[in-house]
């Protein structure tokens, strides 16, 4: 399931277009809009109740120019209007998604997917971005929409920045359709079908060998999203989930891989149910059996479930660790006295370097940064100490 969007003008059209050719199926959720306000229908009558008739026009259909003109410039009559069509339209989608074939590519064409907070219940968004020169531009060629008016449909979505904090990919639409097309070709081949062959052989994403990169200020925003996912997949449930391992401390060069730490009452509460919705979500369990190394060496090990990712651009290790238990202090504490304290930092961050260069397999490295946790762990407890930390 693939949210697209994009501001009014943007191109998000052509890209679903593109996608369709390709074999995805694609759901308009402006075409729905239209569909559940057709003459005769409750959607109509509701939005007639509610602006009068002279949303109609001659025909007795929708006049979509007049009610655009009364609800975009009026936030109120705006989510007026919401609260009439989005139940409709989110109704008729599910039952479109439902008949897709149980191997598609549902590409969900959804123009205030930000706006209605929509992007968790994807398993990646897509947005395209145009500079606002060229959208306004566009608007008044293919729409006949005249400047002021176009403006003001702009300013009443989200703008690109909050476009992009939701966004795991953005295509950019200034060049022209072919270059958007040679765009949407390479998320399709080199994402979007191993994406979804990952979903139904319920195959997580490890990277073989260790390479420290350098620290991405995008780490945290990555995290947040994939937290929203990971948090709307178990809901009702309102489990602790954190951003924890080295992605998590800002300014520290890493592994490009997010650790994300869930909390569970007990390890049976990550079996069963949880893992097959996290799985649907796209964070299958790694087979096999997972623990932390305890500390001190000798005292029995740290069980834990262990989750990866299905789409291969985006690598994460889910930790699922019980509540309270010394794996999941241990990570909430490393990482906040790296946070706190920069000098640790760049010492840690040294040594790290100097394992991977030695031991670059991802299983051997694990192994081998063993006594480097260790002695920072001592450290961590001292400061945990002086300061009051609590997890």
């Amino acid at each position: 399931m693939v949210g697209l969007t994009g501001g009014i003008g943007s191109g998000k059209s052509a890209a679903g277009a593109r996608l369709a050719e390709l074999g995805a199926v694609v759901i308009d959720a402006d075409r729905i809009a239209r569909e559940v306000v057709a003459p005769g229908t409750e959607g109509l009558a509701e939005i007639v109740e509610a602006f009068s008739d002279r949303v109609l026009d001659a025909d007795g259909a929708l006049d979509r120019a007049a009610l655009g003109a009364m609800v975009f410039s009026d936030e109120a009559a705006r989510r007026r209007l919401e609260a009439i069509t989005h139940p409709r339209v989110r109704a008729r989608t599910a039952e479109l998604a439902a008949a897709a074939p149980a191997d598609a590519i549902v590409v969900n064409d959804v123009p205030l997917l930000v706006e209605v907070g929509l992007a968790p219940t994807y398993h990646l968004v897509v947005v395209v971005q145009t500079a606002v020169p060229i959208r306004l531009a566009r608007l008044a060629r293919h729409r006949g929409m005249d400047r002021a008016e176009a403006e003001r449909r702009i300013a009443a979505q989200a703008d690109d920045a909050r476009r992009r904090a939701a966004a795991d990919v953005v295509l950019t639409n200034d060049a022209g359709l072919a270059e958007l097309h040679t765009e949407v070709d390479a998320l399709w081949h080199e994402r979007l079908l191993p994406y979804a062959a990952n979903l139904r052989e319920r195959r997580a994403v490890r990277p073989p060998r260790v390479e420290l990169a350098t620290a991405d200020p995008a780490w945290p925003q990555q995290y947040a999203r994939l937290a929203a996912r990971i948090r709307h997949a178990v809901a009702p449930a309102d489990p602790r989930i954190d951003h924890v391992g080295s992605t998590a401390v800002p300014g520290l060069a890493a592994k490009d891989v997010i650790d994300i730490q869930l909390a569970v009452p007990t390890l049976a509460d990550a079996d069963g149910p949880l893992a097959e919705r996290l799985a649907a979500a796209g964070f299958p369990r790694l087979p096999g059996e997972w623990w932390d190394s305890p500390r001190p060496a000798g005292s029995g090990r740290w069980e834990k479930r262990l989750h990866g990712s299905a789409d291969p651009a985006r690598p994460v290790n889910l930790h699922i660790r019980a509540v309270d238990s010394p794996g999941w202090r241990y990570a909430l504490l490393l990482r906040d006295h790296l946070r706190a304290d920069p000098g640790r930092r760049a010492a840690y961050l040294l040594l790290r370097r100097e394992l991977a260069a030695s031991a670059p397999e991802s299983t051997t490295y694990a192994t081998a940064t063993d006594p480097c946790f260790d002695e920072e762990l001592l450290r961590a407890e001292v400061w945990a100490a002086q300061t009051g930390w609590r997890p």
